[in-house]
């Protein structure tokens, strides 16, 4: 595998511009910061405003529906990251795609504030989910281009960009549920359109000092013969999802189902499809095979850290006693407690990763770790899980969210950085968005679990999903090793 050039300074010397790490790492730091603020922001606010009475300003839809549709919108997301690398590879290169994507992202925002009821949630999450989705395969993509295969920096170069994406999570919640509580769900809507157009004007300020090189490279080129087949494909494609949605095959309660099921054929059909390509030298074949352990890992983790948004908000809202010294805590407010302790705590992890250097446990141990810290995580909603309505202490609820913290900064920012090095060089972009895909079928399950969630319920819907990723993360430790060994050299 050829590793790209590094990041230099003028001197020749590694490029350090940006709190030790390459001068690229800002502008991205930023872009993502803001898509981070808008996409966090609405999606804080988007389970109440599905599920909440006409009369409180909501849609009125029953709760599982909400969850569902929550649910098949984050798997959208990711999924779309399919086509965001797939265009990024073939067409246009990774750094338009990038700022392309962030111009769709704030179209579907404006349609979310302006248009009223199930039409604008369908025109503004549809086009949020697509422009998300080529933001974070190119942008992560990108991140990867500033390092060589030896840099040490890599993962705490990551962790550095997590960072962005939590001092996003964190103020968008935080603003959007205040305007919702104040002047009503479509003003929170509102703010989070501004914040993306705030990234892009950021980004149309930096993205100079990011063209050129790997990023403005189309690594395999689409031959022009075939883009008329692709492009009928693509309508063909979106014209059935039309035509269903008007037959009215696609019910809001089951979107996450046929989302969930949509995400598992794309992605054993993405693991055929790179094993059997003849692009693949033999190390490249190994580093694919590997990454399927850690593809599954992905899956449960996300499976049951998505659940901010479905579970853990309607916990919120029902069952936590959300008085401070008086006041009532927007229950919001809640979903930025994890971007707090991520910020708090990234910093931490990216030293820590610093200072092992080559020491540093394996990638698939980091993936077990955090596997079985989530599933301790879950099972700390145990003693909180009484029936009566505002009952479960603040604090406590930290404490359950700090372990989703813990669990999150030992595997995400590592995958992130992990798709990168296990990319072919024919497929650069599309293998990061082949990691988005399990955390597209992780969020859509998780939309699918969260139906089964009922206040009454609870204690055994904790004690099930915490003890299954715990098991999940003894099994994934044992097999470390042989699935190091088949990282050949990068794991």
């Amino acid at each position: 595998m050829i590793a790209p050039a590094p990041a230099r300074g003028g001197t020749g010397t590694p490029d350090r511009g940006f709190l030790g790490q390459p001068r690229g790492l800002a502008h991205l730091f930023g872009v993502e910061m803001w898509e981070r603020f808008s996409f966090y922001g609405m999606q804080a606010i988007l389970a109440y405003y599905l599920y909440f009475s006409v009369a409180d300003g909501g849609l009125g839809l029953p709760r599982a529906t909400a969850t569902s549709i929550v649910g098949a919108y984050g798997g959208l997301v990711y999924l779309s990251t399919i086509a965001g690398g797939w265009v990024s590879d073939r067409l246009a290169g990774r750094e338009r795609v990038l700022f392309g994507s962030a111009c769709v992202v704030m179209a579907g925002h404006v349609a979310l504030a302006v248009l009223p009821g199930l039409s604008g949630v369908g025109v503004g999450l549809v086009l949020v989910a697509l422009g998300s989705g080529g933001v974070k395969a190119t942008a992560t993509a990108l991140v990867g281009t500033l390092y060589t295969e030896g840099d040490t920096r890599r993962d705490a170069g990551f962790s550095l960009f997590y960072l962005g994406i939590n001092v996003g999570g964190l103020f968008g919640p935080l603003l959007t549920g205040l305007a919702q509580e104040r002047s009503g769900f479509h003003l929170g809507f509102g703010l989070a359109a501004i914040g993306m157009a705030l990234g892009l004007a950021q980004y149309a300020w930096g993205r100079r000092g990011l063209r050129g090189g790997d990023a403005s490279r189309v690594p395999d080129p689409l031959p022009r013969e075939q883009r008329l087949r692709w492009a009928v494909i693509a309508v063909v494609g979106a014209a059935v999802v039309v035509v269903a949605a008007l037959l009215g095959l696609l019910q809001p309660a089951h979107l996450a189902v046929v989302v969930a099921w949509t995400c598992a054929v794309a992605s054993v059909a993405y693991f055929a499809f790179l094993l059997r390509s003849p692009k693949l030298d033999a190390v490249e074949r190994r580093r694919v095979l590997a990454f399927v352990p850690m593809f599954l890992a992905s899956v449960a983790f996300w499976s049951l850290f998505q659940q901010q948004a479905t579970v853990v908000a309607l916990f919120s809202q029902s069952q936590l006693d959300r008085d401070l010294l008086g006041w009532t805590v927007p229950a919001s407010w809640v979903q930025s407690i994890n971007p707090v302790l991520v910020i708090a705590l990234s910093g931490a992890f990216a030293a820590l990763w610093t200072r092992l250097g080559s020491r540093q446990p394996s990638t698939p141990v980091k993936f077990a770790a955090g596997l079985g810290v989530l599933g301790l995580a879950f099972l700390g909603f145990l003693p909180m899980s009484s029936p009566q309505p505002a009952s479960a202490p603040l604090l406590g609820l930290v404490g359950v969210l700090l372990g989703f913290t813990v669990a999150e900064l030992l595997l995400s920012p590592v995958g992130l950085s992990l798709s990168t090095k296990l990319a072919p060089r024919a497929f650069p972009t599309q293998v990061v968005a082949l990691w988005f895909l399990s955390t597209a079928l992780g969020t859509a399950l998780a939309g699918v679990f969260a139906g089964r969630w009922s206040p009454e319920g609870q204690a055994g819907y904790f004690t099930v999903l915490g003890l299954v990723a715990v098991a999940l993360a003894v099994l994934l430790a044992l097999v470390a090793k042989p699935v190091r060994r088949l990282m050949s050299g990068v794991g």
